[in-house]
């Protein structure tokens, strides 16, 4: 009786383990939990990106102001006869 009790014992204890540390077991059902959580947090983030660029692509379909907008913002261009004026800061050495 006593081998019995001790054997279905070490079944529980294994089968236990399998529950809870296996590879379908608690914890990796968690750690896959916040995985995923991460992974929709990344897609929101390029979901946004993606509509910032989309907007951006139908503006730079739309004319030439944006065009214009954005070479004068990103590379400092102006047009002929313009004249560019910068002030420094007097912070800066």
């Amino acid at each position: 009786m006593k081998i019995l009790s001790a054997v279905l014992l070490f079944i529980l204890a294994g089968l236990q383990y399998q529950i809870w540390f296996g590879q379908s077991g608690v914890v990796a059902q968690q750690r896959l939990a916040g995985q995923v959580a991460e992974q929709r947090a990344r897609m929101e983030q390029l979901a946004v990106r993606n509509r910032k660029m989309t907007a951006e692509v139908l503006a730079m379909q739309g004319g030439n102001k944006a065009f214009e907008s954005r070479a004068r913002s990103e590379l400092g261009l102006v047009k002929k006869g313009e004249v560019f004026y910068l002030i420094a800061d007097e912070s800066d050495p």
